[in-house]
């Protein structure tokens, strides 16, 4: 457990450092009523040869997070990335309509499973978390793949969509112990992880 009596503080001087340029992301910590800025965070994403979903996962969260430290002195930092896979095959972000086409027509039928990461630092301290959620599609036919992505085309979404919009209508399907993990931030465990570190939460 971590002494709370941290000099690490978040406040309205020192806010907590988002460490990701995702709107997304940002979005959902506001709920959280903490005072916060979001910064981009440089971290080469390419996985390492061989490397599973969920430990890709965990590094570049932590990466994230370590990459402001340095810059961001006596504030807490959150890094967190979520990786996709299906049968252990990790899914990017998808970034062009031919590789969204292709991407929701492996998945069409299939379970595909997202591990979302979180990473809390101070520099010294590092507190962490891991959240699974499932996925599983309904059969896709392709005149749906066509239509939903001329209506959303979520090409900056590991998966090729956006559950929150449209996207809702290509499951048979979601389990998860948290429905914000699978937009991008799992709050239930960076609530815990705040609350930890100090945090002014209920």
């Amino acid at each position: 457990m971590l002494n709370i009596a941290s000099p690490a503080r978040i406040s309205a001087d020192r806010p907590l450092v988002l460490a990701s340029g995702s709107r997304y992301r940002a979005e959902l910590l506001a709920r959280l009523r903490l005072p916060f800025v979001a910064k981009a965070s440089a971290v080469d994403e390419t996985p390492a040869p061989g490397e599973a979903a969920e430990a890709l996962a965990q590094r570049l969260a932590r990466a994230k997070a370590a990459a402001l430290a340095s810059s961001h002195p006596g504030q807490w930092i959150l890094g967190s990335d979520q990786v996709a896979s299906l049968d252990d095959a990790i899914l990017g972000k998808p970034g062009s309509l031919e590789r969204a086409r292709a991407q929701l027509s492996r998945c069409s039928g299939r379970e595909v499973r997202f591990l979302t990461a979180v990473a809390l630092t101070d520099g010294e301290r590092t507190l962490e978390a891991l959240d699974l959620t499932v996925v599983r599609f309904r059969a896709l036919h392709a005149d749906e793949i066509e239509r939903y992505l001329d209506a959303e085309p979520a090409l900056d979404c590991a998966g090729s969509f956006k559950c929150e919009a449209y996207g809702i209508t290509l499951f048979e399907a979601i389990e998860s112990r948290d429905p914000t993990a699978l937009i991008g931030l799992p709050l239930i465990a960076v609530r815990r992880l705040l609350s930890e570190a100090g945090a002014p939460l209920p």
